[in-house]
């Protein structure tokens, strides 16, 4: 086996394991593995700032793991299992969420992400921004009964707030869609008390965009706003997707991110919240600004071009394609299919 087919098997067994346990110490030890895991592939590309990246990534994570392993052994002492129960201990519960919240780069410990990604690859950033929150998050809807609540909803609306303030400035897409990691991340969590299936099936949504728009920045090798001006003379065909994409993550009816948003919007206010729903609401208007703001970049900016640099692209990228395709239909046009994703979540 090559050293690769290692990083990723072992990359993707973590979060399997953690997925699949009820024991806490096998529940760590799957989260210590992908943390160990994906720095090799953050540090793919030898330079200065990806090894800052790993650096950084490296120190919060196990600051994280540290005080969540902190949390098993406080409910071990306190229940006298290894295995997962509801305690009623506040403090217990208090730390272990800390913990959590620290690994799944929410507000206020979110710096991190954005730095991290930068000085990483685009598919290292797709694979931090997506697979990298499922096991954290896995246990956090199996502990969302006894977390409490004002710090969680605290942290959401953190969470919501700066993804879209810290997007506002930013002119490289790896910041741009760490800091909306950020507030989609928030959005999952301010319903998480509520109904823990809500945030599975916002999750799910969220991959789905996330991973198609990554596809299509990687096939483009697209880094900055800069590039996406150029992309109607490069790749033309690609600037209907990065467009629909990303107004489907700004969450636009009648495309896929809607349904998420208009859900939770929905849970929330079925349990006589009205003000965290309105608030969320006009937070995300932030995040939609900077998404219409790539859009204008990628759309309205034309640059003239020949038809023979459009059919040298078709012919170098058409073996790229084949996985784009269904990945952006399911981005935009899954609406109709809601119901589905709700029970499957």
């Amino acid at each position: 086996m090559t050293p690769t087919t290692v990083i990723y098997t072992t990359l993707i067994l973590g979060t399997l394991i953690t997925l699949i346990s009820s024991h806490w110490l096998l529940m760590w030890m799957g989260l210590e593995m992908s943390m160990l895991s994906i720095i090799p592939i953050l540090m793919s590309k030898s330079n200065p700032r990806s090894t800052e990246a790993a650096t950084k990534y490296f120190l919060t994570q196990a600051t994280a793991s540290m005080i969540f392993l902190l949390s098993i052994i406080m409910t071990m002492m306190h229940s006298g299992q290894w295995s997962i129960l509801h305690t009623n201990n506040q403090i217990v519960s208090l730390i272990l969420t800390l913990a959590l919240i620290m690994k799944l780069g929410l507000a206020p410990f979110h710096f991190w992400v954005p730095e991290v990604t930068q000085g990483s690859s685009l598919i290292a950033g797709m694979i931090l921004l997506t697979w990298q929150k499922i096991a954290p998050l896995s246990i956090l809807i199996q502990i969302s009964p006894v977390i409490n609540q004002t710090m969680i909803i605290s942290s959401a609306l953190l969470s919501t707030l700066l993804g879209g303030w810290g997007g506002l400035n930013q002119t490289q897409l790896r910041k741009i869609l760490a800091y909306s990691s950020i507030a989609h991340m928030g959005w999952m969590l301010v319903v998480m008390n509520f109904n823990p299936s809500i945030s599975l099936f916002n999750l799910m949504i969220y991959i789905i965009m996330t991973i198609s728009l990554f596809a299509t920045l990687h096939m483009n090798n697209n880094l900055s706003t800069l590039s996406l001006s150029n992309v109607w003379s490069t790749a033309p065909p690609t600037i209907i997707i990065i467009l629909l994409t990303l107004l489907s993550m700004g969450g636009l009816p009648p495309l896929t991110g809607f349904s998420p948003k208009w859900i939770i919007i929905q849970e929330l206010v079925k349990n006589n919240n009205i003000v965290i729903p309105t608030l969320m609401t006009i937070m995300a208007l932030l995040n939609l600004y900077f998404y219409v703001r790539l859009t204008y970049s990628t759309t309205l900016t034309l640059f003239p071009s020949t038809n023979n640099t459009k059919i040298k692209w078709y012919f170098n990228n058409s073996k790229k394609m084949i996985i784009i395709p269904p990945l952006v239909t399911l981005s935009i046009m899954s609406l109709p299919l809601t119901p589905l994703f709700i029970s499957l979540s």
